[in-house]
C-alpha cells in the first residue's frame, strides 16, 4: 500500500475503505507471502482477505449480532444440551 490513510480518533479503518483494485489487493498479498508458498497458500489467503472484506461490509451495513445476544444463545444451547 503506497498511500497513507488518515482516520479520526476512535474511527475504525476497514479494508474496504482503502481504494485498492482487486489486482492491487492480490499483489499486496503476494508481496506479503514467502517466496516458497504453494498455490494452496495463496488461495487460502485470498479466501481470508475476501471473508474479512465481507465481514467488514456487513459490519458497516449493520448486519451484525450483538455479543450479548450470541452469548445468551450459546448459554441457552449448551445449558439445555447438557440437561438432556
Amino acid at each position: 500500500m503506497t498511500a497513507r490513510f488518515r482516520r479520526r480518533r476512535g474511527e475504525r479503518l476497514y479494508w474496504s475503505d482503502l481504494p485498492m483494485t482487486t489486482k492491487e489487493t492480490v499483489r499486496a498479498l503476494l508481496d506479503r507471502l514467502p517466496d516458497d508458498c504453494s498455490l494452496d497458500d495463496v488461495l487460502y489467503h485470498l479466501y481470508v482477505v475476501q471473508a474479512v472484506a465481507r465481514g467488514e461490509a456487513d459490519a458497516q451495513a449493520g448486519r451484525t449480532v450483538p455479543h450479548e445476544q450470541v452469548e445468551a444463545e450459546l448459554r441457552r444451547k449448551w445449558l439445555l444440551g447438557a440437561a438432556q
